[in-house]
């Protein structure tokens, strides 16, 4: 394959690994400063020029946006899937991990721990903001802030109230978190490729320092994750659409909480630690999925009016609870069960022997008249329609 690394620094670590494991791996790499495109809109024809001349034909591209260029960076991103080029994170992916807000709203409608947070703008909304989320301490973050940058503890609401309207002033959008004490000076990175986690680490913040970042002083030592943590993991860059993606945890007394969802994290520090080949396994996924791209359901199976694709709760008064999937006789009637979801555990193409139990969520295909008499009464009178970046249901999310 030929690959294409977007990164402006050719030196950086994570580059260098990179572009050595593809070359391990017996593919052409090229490392291109995502500055130098000239993206070229056209009808039927979109293009780009690097360096003011047309760009050569590319398998596959991996983007390393820094935060500093992310709208362009996506747009060059874009570009690339508009030209049919396979994109290792999607320049939609990308935009919305880069959002703290966007990010924890997308995560909040599912069964993934966050840190309670609060946004306002109006001053008067901040003393009633910071008593929702637990009150003083509290975190406060730019939306847009990286490597620990924007992030500030502040230990009295009088304190939290006046660092907010001074960032306000100018012209600054801020979080307000609770304060996980338990989880004070350090966090998890567990970085995720496709649907696994290749590696984990602990990172402790240095002295006083509250934040954990590496880049901040902060230690690190490797880490086994347990389940519940590596589906937290998982589960977060799936439902922000990244097949790779490093994801910050809190280890609260109730389990993890989701901080961030990095989209293009760094490999030093993770490969330092757990001494695992991150870079060969990324270049592993990129194999896989130029060999198999992935489908969008709902525009290939949507083939005749009346079908499509649904996903809905099976509660204690469904016909389908504790009926196998042959008894269900749904087969019959032009439905299709692709996969369940168990307690945030995916099953597959569910064999005819399998036990559909309450609580279960089905996502099927198949015919729509057949599939509304399925649906709970009172979930079709709060349908609603969040935004989300859900990878096809055929990868596996």
């Amino acid at each position: 394959m030929k690959i294409a690394i977007l990164s402006r620094g050719k030196n950086l670590y994570s580059t260098r690994r990179l572009v050595e494991a593809a070359r391990d791996r017996g593919h052409a790499v090229r490392i291109l400063d995502t500055t130098h495109f000239s993206i070229h809109v056209e009808q039927e024809g979109p293009d780009l020029f690097y360096r003011g001349k047309g760009l050569s034909h590319y398998d596959a591209v991996i983007p390393r946006i820094g935060a500093s260029i992310t709208f362009f960076g996506c747009s060059v991103v874009r570009q690339f899937e508009q030209m049919g080029v396979f994109t290792l994170n999607s320049s939609h992916a990308i935009s919305v991990s880069r959002d703290k807000l966007r990010s924890l709203q997308i995560l909040s409608r599912h069964d993934i721990g966050i840190p309670t947070s609060a946004f306002v703008r109006d001053r008067r909304d901040v003393l009633p903001a910071i008593e929702r989320v637990g009150g003083a301490p509290v975190v406060l973050k730019l939306l847009e802030g990286t490597q620990g940058l924007g992030v500030i503890l502040a230990d009295r609401e009088d304190m939290a109230a006046a660092i907010i309207e001074t960032l306000h002033s100018t012209r600054q959008n801020v979080l307000v978190q609770k304060f996980v004490a338990e989880s004070a000076g350090r966090d998890v990175r567990a970085f995720v490729v496709g649907d696994r986690v290749v590696a984990a680490m602990r990172r402790r913040a240095a002295g006083q320092e509250f934040r954990s970042n590496v880049h901040r002083g902060g230690s690190t030592e490797a880490l086994e994750l347990d389940e519940e943590y590596e589906r937290a993991a998982v589960r977060a860059a799936q439902i922000l659409g990244l097949r790779v993606a490093g994801v910050d945890l809190l280890e609260a007394a109730d389990g993890p909480k989701v901080m961030e969802v990095n989209s293009s994290p760094g490999l030093e520090g993770i490969e330092a630690a757990t001494k695992v080949d991150v870079a060969g396994a990324i270049v592993e996924l990129i194999e896989d999925q130029v060999l198999f791209p992935e489908i969008d359901l709902r525009q290939r199976l949507t083939l005749r009016s009346g079908y499509g694709i649904a996903e809905f709760l099976v509660d204690e008064k469904s016909p389908l609870a504790g009926k196998t999937v042959a008894e269900t006789g749904l087969r019959a009637h032009d439905v299709l069960i692709l996969s369940i979801d168990r307690n945030g555990v995916a099953i597959p193409s569910p064999k005819g022997a399998r036990e559909i139990l309450a609580g279960d969520k089905l996502l099927c295909f198949g015919k729509h008249l057949t599939m509304r008499g399925l649906v709970p009464k009172q979930a079709r009178r709060k349908r609603r329609t969040p935004e989300s970046t859900l990878p096809p249901p055929a990868a596996g999310a």
